[in-house]
């Protein structure tokens, strides 16, 4: 009976966890793609926006993206990598496109839009400019309408903007960008007048709206820098209910990041300056900004002052992050992709995988590679643990016989049972070393998997289109047969049906428990982690399913040796 019992609590909780994980974790995802799908087929055009905090004006209504370009003067940014524009007005830099990166895995899919200016739906763009003590002094903001002889930004033409405010200051900004995603902006202010003034160059980054996310417990969307050479990172509900949250640093950078994407201000790493969250409702609207204060300058007549900020706003590729800290000195700037508490194996583990897929020219092949690579590496140990579910499994007859004999006396039987383990020389627990050297393993394969931008829409062979999605397929359609899409706890794909197949062959070859409300509860285990799976990434599945047959045939040839070896 209290097997029975302990059986239908096993049961239970692993149904409890399958549908919470399904209810927390898959559906606010698969919400989110559909929400994310409903907004690139339909623009709104009747909601309000809200101005940026300084030189605010009324709310507007929204415009289509294409629209909201053609509002004011701009100038075009063109390079292999990048699409866009500076508006004129407010020399903001909103509007960018990554164009080797799509909306699907279809090539001919839009590009990402990264920025987007004021009054178009989820306005995302980065300004700069000064700041005085003299509240009277007038300087420029989001409505000033800059000059500019430049028609095109590109990696050989910098983009020069003036501007004159008719009191004794004129403003000059260069913008240059390189052969990736680094903007440099350089603020320079000339004194006519005959009284110094106090001026502190600003930059920032604003985005309206609180944007869709992923709802991912082990990722990472939203406010992030690093400050004094700390990872600071808030989402966005935490920062809306804490309005605002500054600090002074130097060094470091700050910005805000979403899965694969990240726009951040770098500031002079060597200079002292105050860096600031900031999450409010305006007129209904949420608003996020980060901002990077610099220190008040002395600007005395017939003077000059010059100051710069780096932006980056691109693809969170991790060897050109790595690139950019160690030959501009950005602190700690890979830490933009969450690899997590693990980091200090998950990056490494990326480059291994990364280097397979350059030399096998595919990034499924280079995770088969990286599973035998592991397997090479635990040999010994993994040999060792199966030599001793081999002779595990050759004692079962002797345990079988103490079960007939003590199977009503629970603590003879344990004694027992003891002792011939202590007998025969065999631990129990050595079956369990091989899981617990791949829980690790596995878990931070499931992390580059998951944040790396290397593996978004990465193929596989036959109908894995994306290692970094779920398998597409599902049994409840009969893979696609059927004119019909289950929900999403239902989607069960051929690879995860696969790995829990070769879970359950495996299991076959490993001796059972003595316990048989333990073997029930063994045997459900393929079936509960074939459901679970399911919604991991394609590319981590695959890894099991042909880890699992990798030690199918290491077991069973250690069995039949020890077979041979025992006659």
């Amino acid at each position: 009976m209290n097997e029975q019992k302990n059986l239908i609590i096993a049961v239970s909780l692993a149904v409890f966890i399958l549908l919470g994980f399904n209810y927390f974790y898959e559906r606010p995802k698969h919400d989110a793609l559909m929400r994310q799908a409903e907004v690139t087929k339909q623009v709104e055009t009747e909601k309000s926006i809200v101005k940026e905090s300084k030189g605010a004006d009324s709310p507007k209504s929204l415009l289509p993206l294409k629209e909201a370009l053609q509002l004011n003067d701009r100038v075009e940014i063109k390079t292999d990598h990048l699409k866009g524009s500076i508006n004129l007005m407010g020399c903001s830099l909103d509007d960018l496109l990554l164009l080797d990166y799509h909306e699907t895995v279809d090539k001919s899919s839009s590009p990402i839009t990264l920025l987007s200016p004021d009054r178009a739906k989820g306005a995302y763009h980065a300004d700069f400019g000064w700041v005085a003590r003299d509240t009277g002094l007038k300087l420029p903001d989001s409505q000033t309408i800059w000059k500019t002889s430049s028609t095109t930004l590109d990696k050989n033409s910098p983009a020069v903007f003036e501007w004159d405010n008719e009191a004794g200051l004129k403003f000059q900004r260069i913008i240059t960008v390189d052969d990736q995603y680094l903007f440099t902006v350089t603020d320079r202010v000339t004194n006519t007048k005959d009284a110094t003034v106090t001026l502190s160059s600003y930059g920032q980054i604003n985005r309206h709206e609180t944007p869709e996310v992923g709802g991912y417990m082990i990722l990472h969307e939203g406010p992030i820098g690093v400050l004094s050479g700390t990872l600071t990172e808030l989402s966005y509900t935490k920062l809306k209910e804490k309005g605002t949250v500054e600090e002074s640093t130097t060094g470091g950078w700050i910005g805000i990041t979403d899965k694969y994407w990240l726009v951040a201000l770098i500031p002079n790493q060597k200079t002292s300056v105050k860096t600031i969250f900031r999450g409010q409702t305006i007129d209904g609207k949420d608003h996020y900004q980060t901002e990077v204060v610099g220190p008040a300058l002395d600007l005395k007549p017939g003077e000059s002052i010059e100051t710069q900020h780096h932006l980056f706003a691109g693809a969170k590729i991790l060897r050109l992050l790595d690139n950019y800290e160690a030959k501009l000195g950005f602190d700690k700037f890979d830490l933009a992709v969450d690899f997590g508490w693990f980091y200090f194996l998950t990056k490494p583990l990326f480059y291994v995988l990364e280097y397979l897929s350059k030399l096998l020219g595919h990034f499924g092949l280079a995770i088969l590679a990286l599973t035998v690579l592991f397997k090479v590496v635990f040999f010994p140990l993994a040999n060792k643990s199966y030599r001793s579910m081999s002779h595990m499994k050759q004692v079962q007859p002797k345990i079988e016989a103490l079960k007939k004999r003590f199977g009503d006396d629970k603590l003879r039987m344990n004694q027992e049972l003891m002792a011939l383990y202590k007998k025969e020389k065999i631990n129990p627990l050595a079956g369990c070393l091989p899981m617990l050297i791949q829980a690790p393993v596995f878990f931070c394969l499931y992390k580059v998997l998951f944040v790396t931008l290397e593996m978004r829409h990465a193929p596989f062979y036959g109908w894995i289109g994306d290692l970094s999605a779920p398998d597409p397929t599902t049994l409840f359609n009969l893979f696609g047969l059927l004119p019909w899409m289950p929900p999403s706890f239902l989607m069960i794909g051929a690879w995860p049906i696969i790995m829990g197949l070769t879970m359950f062959l495996q299991q076959r070859l490993n001796p059972q428990p003595a316990d048989p409300a333990q073997a029930k509860a063994f045997m459900i285990m393929p079936v509960f982690l074939t459901f679970l799976l399911a919604s991991f990434p394609a590319g981590l599945v695959i890894y099991w399913a042909w880890n699992n047959v990798l030690s199918m045939a290491q077991q069973w040839a250690i069995m039949r040796l020890e077979e041979k070896r025992v006659r």
